[in-house]
């Protein structure tokens, strides 16, 4: 990742963003370098640069970009016509104005559900800062203000299209990072979610253990499914929960975070992508981070380890401020790499602390 240390020396030279958006940098990363890309302690912006842009449109992506990412993240559901598009959830209704626009296409649970909707239907849409359904209040106030809100439903080729649109103009190579949502309830509407999103990675080069990106999910079956029976020799990512949130049908996440599991693990997938608490309990006496056993059997089973989600503007218990976080994640922990709504922070700290 020599590209991504200067492009954050730049920033930090020049004290923002900008000169990291603006300054072309030659010599994009090459098969040569995969090895060292994946050696690297690496930057996800989840859902793009979303605590400064709502979550999942192409200006937050491209934001993120700018920030010295090194991947960017893409949740992936489908529309009603099988188009696979850039959206967190399979509701649409706390994200967008589906519920002025299509006041009668609810369902009988009174969510708004995107495979309800074609394409073309989605794009009418306008896309704001998460909303609570019950109040409509922003569940972080702080962040962009919905009445400003300007943006619209991204689909994955079109995300693809601009990341590497910007990698041919900078000269960078910046990742991508789907995960495939819910492909139980895809499957039944009819509809295979996993194997229309391994299309459009294969039909863009993203289909070899050198290619730069990670396909990620959070049902264990269907994770096995993508390795076994579509065969797909990309890099692949297994996410933990927790049972307590009702995990997919045939997904044990107690065993999964055990050794046995990790084990199992091991033999399907390059990584793991943890819950932050499930890998750092908290700082001891003396301030550094304690790590848990699936961390610890993780590095053992040499997976990469990409915990979910620091933010900002929601930290740990433990940490007091961002700094302490990174401090515990990557100094202490020594973890690949993380997930995070603020990707200029962390590529800030990796910058001041090249040794993390």
């Amino acid at each position: 990742m020599l590209i991504r240390k200067m492009i954050k020396s730049t920033l930090l030279a020049v004290g923002g963003l900008a000169a990291a958006t603006l300054m072309p940098v030659s010599g994009a990363i090459n098969s040569a370098h995969a090895q060292a890309l994946d050696q690297e302690m690496v930057v996800i912006a989840h859902r793009g640069a979303s605590g400064y842009l709502p979550e999942h449109t192409l200006p937050a992506k491209a934001l993120a970009y700018g920030m010295g990412a090194d991947y960017i993240e893409q949740d992936v559901v489908l529309s009603r016509d099988g188009v696979p598009v850039v959206l967190h959830d399979i509701h649409i209704d706390t994200t967008t104005d589906v519920a002025q626009k299509f006041p009668d296409r609810k369902r009988e649970d009174g969510r708004y559900y995107a495979i309800d909707f074609t394409l073309a239907e989605l794009k009418t849409l306008s896309v704001t800062e998460r909303f609570k359904a019950d109040t409509g209040k922003q569940v972080y106030a702080d962040r962009f203000p919905a009445e400003f809100a300007i943006f619209k439903i991204p689909t994955l080729e079109e995300e693809i299209k601009l990341i590497r649109g910007l990698n041919h103009s900078t000269g960078r190579n910046v990742g991508i990072y789907p995960e495939i949502k819910d492909p139980a309830f895809h499957h039944a509407e009819g509809q295979d979610i996993t194997k229309t999103v391994i299309a459009v990675m294969e039909k863009w080069g993203y289909n070899n253990p050198g290619s730069n990106a990670f396909v990620q999910c959070f049902d264990w079956s269907e994770t096995k499914r993508i390795r076994q029976e579509l065969n797909y020799q990309g890099k692949l990512v297994q996410l933990l929960g927790e049972n307590r949130w009702g995990p997919p049908e045939g997904t044990d996440y107690d065993y999964l975070k055990s050794d046995e599991g990790v084990v199992e693990m091991a033999r399907v997938v390059d990584g793991i992508g943890p819950w932050l608490p499930q890998v750092i309990e908290g700082l001891s006496e003396n301030g550094t981070a304690i790590m848990t056993p699936t961390l610890i059997a993780a590095q053992r089973a040499q997976l990469k380890v990409h915990p979910y989600t620091l933010r900002a503007d929601q930290l740990p218990k433990w940490a007091g401020d961002m700094q302490i976080a990174l401090k515990a994640i990557f100094d202490d922990a020594g973890i690949d790499g993380i997930f995070t709504d603020f990707p200029d922070q962390v590529v800030q700290y990796l910058a001041r602390n090249p040794d993390a």
